[in-house]
């Protein structure tokens, strides 16, 4: 298991759907996340099914749990992702509205950058930011990301950050 100061990071369960649900449905979180459009109950159903798949193979988005609270505020993880034909891993991270601006995601990002380097031996990290998204742009830069290039994804132009092991 995966932990920080304030974060505890572990697989999502079953028990854990209301809550999966209730990230995809709230439009302020979803607002720069692939199209910005929230999910129906079973479309996050089929998306959270998708992450027990990927825990086989070690990555996957991880239900995030604030240690003060024991409450899961978000997820954050390794996500594999293919950009120009390229698997990149991302360090993803969401949290709930009433949970932003606090240094959490910052927190997630840097726990997920050093595991990633450290524990699961990756020569680069990536974060796929919509351009629009300021905050998430300021994480990956705290994070010790910085500005690649930019790529055309489903979703349109995206931004791509990055980081090298040796950096």
């Amino acid at each position: 298991m995966i932990t920080s100061d304030r974060l505890c990071f572990r697989p999502y369960t079953e028990d854990d759907l209301e809550f999966y649900v209730r990230l995809w449905g709230d439009p302020k979180v979803v607002r720069y996340i692939g199209k910005g459009k929230t999910k129906t109950y079973e479309q996050a159903k089929e998306s959270l099914a998708h992450w027990f798949s990927e825990y086989e193979q070690g990555f996957g988005l991880q239900a995030l749990v604030l240690k003060s609270e024991d409450k899961l505020i978000g997820h954050a993880g390794l996500v594999r992702q293919s950009i120009e034909g390229e698997e990149e891993i991302e360090i993803g991270y969401w949290l709930l509205p009433e949970y932003w601006g606090k240094g959490l995601a910052k927190e997630a990002a840097l726990t997920l950058r050093d595991y990633g380097f450290k524990i699961r031996g990756f020569n680069k990290l990536i974060a796929l930011i919509n351009p629009n998204h300021p905050a998430s742009i300021f994480v990956a830069k705290k994070a010790g990301l910085s500005y690649e290039k930019t790529v055309k994804l489903a979703e349109g132009d995206t931004l791509v950050y990055a980081i090298r092991a040796d950096k």
